[in-house]
């Protein structure tokens, strides 16, 4: 039995009972049903509006499931296609990588300026001393580390 059926089944036993608005008692109990028949009409307007929202609520979820899957799960296939290794732990994957920098010095002004590699890729900069073209070789400098290191001893 609702809340609603309560009431109701209240008004009848008012009525069986024949209670008319003469007393003052009989009065304060028809107010009170009076009262409660008003409460029980909101609860249900408030029940009907929370299933509603909770319907809203669900087509809204699987609104945002489907534009999450469709964001994330492009994002994820993405960087799987540009990974040319299929280790976890592979060096082109690792975004947590730290620039490498270098130390500079000009010919000029014998200033010793630090740049990073994006920088050194460039193959030249100004000088923000001195204002003279600092040029980079990167064929020597990837030569020099691809020699073996000498380790002081002979070879036989």
């Amino acid at each position: 039995m609702n809340v609603s059926e309560k009431i109701a089944y209240l008004k009848g036993l008012a009525e069986g009972l024949d209670i008319k608005n003469s007393s003052r008692e009989s009065k304060l109990l028809n107010a009170v049903i009076d009262v409660l028949d008003a409460v029980a009409e909101e609860l249900d307007g408030l029940n009907e509006n929370a299933a509603d929202m909770a319907e809203e609520l669900d087509a809204i979820s699987d609104d945002l499931a489907a534009v999450e899957e469709i964001v994330y799960d492009e994002d994820e296939d993405d960087e799987d296609d540009d990974c040319c290794c299929d280790d976890d732990d592979c060096c082109c994957c690792e975004d947590d990588e730290e620039p490498l920098f270098f130390e500079v010095t000009c010919p000029s002004c014998e200033n010793t300026i630090t740049i990073d590699e994006d920088v050194l890729n460039l193959g030249t900069i100004q000088c923000p001393n001195c204002g003279e073209m600092l040029e980079f070789d990167l064929d020597s400098i990837e030569e020099e580390s691809d020699e073996p290191e000498d380790n002081g001893g002979s070879e036989e």
